[in-house]
């Protein structure tokens, strides 16, 4: 059988906003995984972490290539998730350019550039904790 989708390329792809006010913290990351990863947010790790910290249950972690696409990443995901009714708590760093911290309770998103995501070394900072596979298709 052909593949439907094996001529669309994510600039044709469009977010859909659903209701997530009562969602499960793992839906709630994983609709914030596809945002940034249709507006080419590189690198994504979904890691979940709720066994080493009270501070949340995932924590996604996006490289941009530009203090400017930190910027549009992060205001984009902001307005997104708001249409899902699941604005940020809290947000850090937005329009400071090389790294934006979006709190949405159970989800953490820090949107680096490559150079501030390897000097902070998030990644190898919660390495032991359960890095999940990410599916681009959802």
């Amino acid at each position: 059988m052909e593949n439907l989708f094996e001529n669309i390329s994510k600039n044709d792809l469009q977010i859909v906003p659903e209701d997530l006010t009562n969602a499960e913290p793992k839906k709630i990351a994983d609709k914030i995984v596809n945002i940034l990863d249709i507006k080419k947010g590189g690198d994504i790790k979904l890691l979940e972490v709720h066994s080493r910290t009270v501070i949340a249950d995932y924590f996604v972690i996006c490289t941009a290539n530009s203090t400017t696409q930190v910027k549009s990443l992060a205001d984009e995901l902001e307005y997104q998730m708001t249409l899902c009714n699941t604005p940020p708590a809290h947000t850090d760093g937005m329009g400071r350019g090389e790294w934006s911290v979006l709190d949405f309770s159970s989800v953490i998103v820090h949107i680096f550039i490559k150079s501030a995501r390897e000097f902070y070394k998030l990644d190898k900072l919660w390495g032991d904790t359960t890095e999940l596979e990410i599916n681009s298709e959802e």
